[in-house]
């Protein structure tokens, strides 16, 4: 990464005033611009983010949604002329510290996607077996059918370049918002690494929403969201299988 590269760090969140405050006093160690997706909170957490001057802040009018917090984020880096955005959850399973090495590893991708299978690290929680499940078989979906060669298709801590936001179209405003940015990228013909991070789940009782909290009626829904963008991606013109993989950065 060039000295004069301009990165922001991101965050998504709702209903997150357990947290937030200590995480934000985390990521702004690593960050020098740091940016907070405040995703229609209605628990006392826009108070919090309004109290703190080290932080911007985008307010949503209403809960939208993940994909669409993110979205609010890609908007913001291209806008404000950012070469780069790291983003990462507000729940504490995406170590700040880390920001550093996926801003690294940027220099060699378009896309740097963190991995919790990529290494075993010391205090790694087990995951939660339904969850696990639905993450292996999209990866394997998204692996076979894409002509990637990913770990884990839905960690939410990642660096895009800004060059390879602008080659997206996502508009995909929940969980599933990863599929489609998966395809868009294969489309794009972006570089995509993986590293290594740890495996933490603090949040054993995270709601997907409604029908979806049920992991069968998730998986169909993802599939279906899978299906469509690869659907759409072909009609304007893109090809897939071909080999496009994903490198493997173990890195610490």
């Amino acid at each position: 990464m060039s000295k004069c590269e301009r990165w922001l760090a991101a965050i998504p969140v709702f209903n997150e005033v357990g947290t937030v405050n200590e995480i934000l006093d985390q990521v702004t160690k690593y960050a020098a611009d740091v940016l907070v997706v405040d995703d229609g909170s209605t628990d006392g957490t826009a108070d919090v983010l309004r109290s703190r001057n080290d932080i911007r802040v985008i307010h949503h009018d209403g809960n939208k949604g993940y994909g669409a917090a993110l979205t609010s984020a890609f908007q913001y880096t291209i806008e404000e002329g950012f070469d780069g955005v790291v983003t990462l959850d507000c729940d504490g399973q995406h170590q700040p510290k880390r920001i550093p090495r996926f801003i690294e590893a940027a220099s060699m991708a378009d896309i740097v996607s963190g991995s919790r299978y990529l290494k075993k690290y010391a205090g790694d929680d087990a995951p939660p077996p339904e969850r696990m499940f639905i993450n292996r078989r999209i990866t394997g979906e998204l692996n076979e059918r894409l002509g990637l060669n990913l770990t884990d298709a839905f960690c939410g801590f990642k660096a895009y370049r800004t060059l390879a936001l602008r080659e997206m179209r996502i508009t995909d405003t929940g969980y599933a918002m990863p599929l489609q940015l998966w395809v868009e990228a294969v489309a794009a013909k972006l570089r995509i690494i993986e590293i290594p991070v740890p495996l933490i789940y603090l949040d054993l009782s995270r709601s997907f929403g409604g029908s979806l909290d049920e992991s069968e009626t998730r998986l169909q829904y993802y599939n279906q969201v899978l299906d469509d963008a690869i659907r759409v991606a072909a009609e304007q013109g893109a090809s897939f299988g071909t080999e496009i993989g994903a490198k493997k950065q173990v890195i610490g």
